[in-house]
């Protein structure tokens, strides 16, 4: 075979089973080619140093190397490759003659054949698994262009539909009969079935008359790139295979090889980094020396950059509109994903060494089997089924907690343990000993990493670690707990029964306000189609192809982006689709541009509207920009208090009250004008056209008065603003909070009253005395303003607290 031969990427990807590891026995990081026969690809000049996909002892090298030896492949190529092992040539070797050649083993069009040798019931719940629908973006896209869904979840990329029988859905029995519960409270977001999204505007002539069109060209050029069944697009950090092998096959963000097969070309991208499956802990990969375990996290944020760019949040990677730090030689800083990032906090369990995969379980990833509409739908877990709550241990917790769509979702008695992984399709998986059992899901399923020991929580982490989680019921009892959670938690009751944890753990989130979207159809301009490309991988003759390449998918238009700014600190309240208060993010908050094959301008920062009555609207509809629930995966301290209760922004009434900004709905001259404000120049063009219908800032979403002002989610019926009484209840401006954030020394009243009390010992230690020594200081207050006097009033003090102190020395029979 001709050393020289150019070898795609693709087929550097040779790899069998993509998802789970089926090792029993962790082995060597790399398995020298010697330690088995050498197979027609190896034995040649091509592929003789390429490491093997997994270590030798592992079980599913054997089973690999056991199909190879039937195949009359000692290495095992053909299983996952097929092609001809014993050709004298690479064209003859890639031909396919006798058994298709696979570039790609990973590729869902062909990974029954390779992959669901061992995985069937992976590969055969893909097409239904939301990194493959997009139906939650879909959704989103559709909403921002006059709700044409509604709160439906009709389209996915692909035709889908659920099976028939619900027992074929992957998971236990609870977990299926919980899941056929939420179906019931939530038609809307768990589809029967899904149709193909529709084709883009084809007859421009028309699209002034239906300008909503517009949105499928949107989609499919911009937003759906990054389903499974396509490649996806190759920019710096978005390297990555189809199906199995986006997550399960290492690519670095350059998109170079940098493995041990001396025939790989190494100085171009596009290829995988080295030729090793990424899984569990036993699934070993060895990169330049260095042996890691587990799916870096990098390896999501390929596709999981936008939206609510929960993979580089995780990272402390916060979107930015500069290009600074400057990079050697001064160049600007290296775009990735297409962005330029600041580098802000990582979450909590980042810092600690946890993967995306250390808390995500396969169905979040991977789905169970039936359709879901959006990420909310289909995710199985929940912050307390792990940390637990002050008052109760996670096995103490009924299913559901935390993940209620109603309010019947979570009652019953503690879910307790689970002693074996059975039903979760998970056996043939790197399992760990129960211990004193596998803890539940919000939904049911075990934990495949997660044990209790006593009463305590192991974490067994894919990176190695073995993570002991102390619940938040032994941390109270062991009286840790300092006194702000101790009382957000412990004495405040609403906080823990109805908001999400991470509504004030997530101490910052993206907030990208303002989506100034433009689709142009003038001057023949085009994108790629993804769907297209797609679909034209489900022909025959193209389902083996690795990529899209040379592939001419192309529609009319081209989309592009700006925004109006950016913040990160404090993001407001809103209730998501479970009715608990979340942190909001500015989800689609799109003006829409479209510009016509004859450069006519069809909209010019159009925001749509919902169809009357959704979201609370009256008969004009809803403005179709969108305050999204979301967890920002930004998990650290808590906020403080006061950044919620304290706060205009919290309340949904926008960044100081939204104040600082005129409303958008007018357009705004600069030039020569007079103190009355008349524009003089003649030639005189506005600066910032008006956004019609924007009276508001983008930040702004409900009125002090309860009057919503944009949608807040729109995937559930339950998601929406703050209603009057929460934003009542959170609201403790001009009370206690506005004294105790800070007591300023130089306040003589404060000093007086607090001060001293704390200096001379007599500073109440419950709630009981601190009632009684505030009744006193009201009561002097109201006395020194009545005619008392400064020096009246701190006599009285003096012998108040002469008084106090003197009780506090007497025997309780003496008081």
């Amino acid at each position: 075979m001709n050393s020289k031969w150019p070898v795609v990427l693709s087929f550097l990807s040779l790899f069998c089973v993509g998802f789970a590891s089926l090792s029993q026995k962790a082995g060597p990081a790399q398995l020298p080619p010697s330690k088995v026969e050498k197979s027609g690809c190896t034995a040649s000049a091509c592929h003789q140093e390429i490491a093997p996909i997994r270590e030798e002892s592992s079980l599913m090298m054997q089973r690999i190397l056991e199909r190879g030896r039937v195949a009359g492949d000692p290495e095992g190529c053909v299983v996952c490759h097929g092609g001809e092992h014993e050709a004298d040539s690479a064209e003859a070797a890639h031909s396919g003659a006798s058994r298709p050649f696979y570039p790609d083993p990973g590729s869902p069009w062909i990974n029954a054949q390779t992959c669901g040798l061992c995985h069937p019931e992976l590969t055969g719940t893909q097409w239904n698994s939301l990194m493959m629908t997009e139906a939650g973006k879909i959704q989103g896209t559709s909403w921002t262009f006059g709700s044409m869904q509604g709160y439906e979840h009709g389209w996915g990329n692909y035709d889908a539909r659920n099976p028939d029988d619900e027992n074929l859905r992957r998971g236990t029995e609870r977990y299926r009969a919980y899941m056929a519960h939420l179906g019931a409270v939530e038609p809307g977001a768990f589809p029967d079935a899904m149709r193909g999204v529709p084709a883009a505007p084809v007859d421009l002539e028309n699209l002034a008359a239906h300008p909503e069109q517009a949105a499928f060209t949107y989609m499919r050029a911009d937003c759906l790139r990054c389903h499974l069944a396509v490649r996806g697009r190759e920019k710096r950090g978005d390297y990555r295979g189809m199906g199995c092998s986006a997550c399960h096959i290492p690519y670095g963000n350059e998109g170079v090889y940098e493995g041990s097969d001396s025939s790989i070309e190494r100085d171009k991208p596009r290829h995988l980094l080295v030729h090793t499956i990424q899984a569990t802990r036993d699934a070993k990969v060895t990169v330049n020396g260095t042996t890691y375990t587990g799916i870096p996290v990098e390896t999501c944020t390929t596709c999981h950059d936008r939206g609510k760019r929960i993979g580089v949040t995780f990272q402390g990677l916060m979107e930015s509109a500069y290009t600074s730090p400057f990079a050697p030689g001064g160049e600007n800083q290296l775009d990735l994903h297409t962005k330029h990032y600041m580098a802000m906090q990582e979450d909590i369990h980042y810092q600690k060494g946890m993967m995306c995969q250390d808390c995500h379980t396969s169905i979040d990833v991977h789905g169970d089997g039936f359709l879901a509409g959006t990420n909310l739908a289909q995710v199985e877990i929940e912050c307390a089924d792990c940390h637990g709550t002050p008052g109760a241990y996670p096995w103490e917790l009924p299913l559901g907690f935390g993940d209620e769509f109603d309010e019947d979702a979570a009652t019953g008695p503690p879910r307790g343990v689970a002693t074996s992984l059975y039903g979760r399709s998970l056996e043939k998986g790197l399992s760990y000993p129960p211990e004193d059992g596998y803890l539940l899901s919000a939904r049911g399923n075990p934990f495949p990493d997660v044990v209790r020991r006593g009463d305590t929580v192991i974490v067994h982490t894919a990176g190695g670690k073995d993570l002991e989680l102390v619940p938040l019921k032994q941390i109270d009892a062991r009286g840790e707990l300092e006194t702000e959670p101790a009382v957000a938690m412990r004495e405040i009751s609403l906080h823990l029964n109805g908001m999400e944890c991470y509504s004030c753990h997530a101490s910052w989130a993206p907030q990208c306000y303002g989506c100034h979207v433009k689709i142009d159809y003038s001057e023949g301009k085009r994108s790629f189609d993804w769907i297209a490309a797609g679909n034209k991988h489900k022909a025959a003759a193209h389902a083996a192809d690795a990529g899209e390449n040379g592939y001419d998918c192309f529609l009319a238009g081209k989309v592009s982006e700006q925004r109006s700014y950016m913040r990160f600190e404090d993001p407001p309240l809103g209730v998501n689709g479970e009715g608990r208060i979340t942190p909001v993010i500015p989800g689609c908050q799109p003006s829409i541009t479209v510009i016509g094959p004859g450069g006519e301008t069809v909209l010019l920062n159009h925001i749509f509207r919902s169809a009357p009555g959704l979201e609370g609207a009256g008969p004009e509809g809803q403005l179709c920009v969108d305050m999204s629930p979301a967890n920002p995966h930004t998990s650290g301290r808590a906020r403080s208090c006061e950044s919620c209760h304290l706060s205009d922004k919290a309340a949904g009434h926008g960044i100081d009250g939204g104040r600082h900004t005129r409303g958008w709905d007018e357009p705004v001259v600069v030039d020569l004008m007079t103190a009355d404000g008349i524009v003089l120049p003649r030639s005189a063009r506005p600066q910032l056209e008006p956004i019609l219908g924007l009276s508001a800032d983008w930040s702004r979403f409900v009125t002090e008065e309860g009057k919503q002002l944009q949608t807040v989610g729109h995937h559930f019926s339950l998601s929406r603003p703050l209603d009057d009484s929460e934003r009542a209840h959170m609201d403790r401006r001009g009370v206690c909070l506005s004294c105790h954030e800070e007591i300023p020394a130089e306040s003589l009243a404060v000093s007086l009253l607090h001060h001293t009390a704390d200096v001379l010992g007599a500073l109440p230690r419950t709630a009981d005395a601190h009632g009684s020594l505030l009744n006193k200081i009201l009561l002097l207050s109201a006395w020194t303003q009545v005619g008392g006097g400064a020096v009246a009033g701190a006599a009285f003090l003096a012998g108040a607290i002469w008084l106090w102190r003197r009780r506090r020395a007497k025997p309780e029979s003496n008081a």
